[in-house]
């Protein structure tokens, strides 16, 4: 069975994609930040995790730029639950 948005585009909330697109939407409206990546979006409890890098400080050279990862939070129907800052980073920062 595949599944479909309805017709304003919006997702259910049922599937994965529509939960991380959901999410996504509401993380940029609420800090203002575009997320580059997501890094990671796994099933957590009831509901679904997601792992997102955003630009926090573009700086020149661009491996320089300072880089944020924000753990994500959303209910097992799309709620959004809530983020927080995990980690900061410079952009060209390899992990060990």
């Amino acid at each position: 069975m595949v599944h479909r948005p309805d017709e304003s585009g919006r997702d259910d909330g049922r599937s994965p994609a529509g939960l991380m697109r959901d999410a996504r939407a509401v993380f940029e409206e609420l800090t203002e930040k575009d997320i580059e990546s997501v890094s990671a979006f796994a099933k957590d409890g009831d509901g679904w995790k997601l792992l997102v890098e955003v630009l926090e400080l573009e700086r020149v050279p661009d491996t320089t730029s300072l880089m944020a990862t924000y753990c994500v939070r959303v209910d097992a129907q799309g709620g959004f639950l809530g983020y927080e800052q995990v980690r900061r980073y410079a952009r060209g920062q390899v992990d060990a």
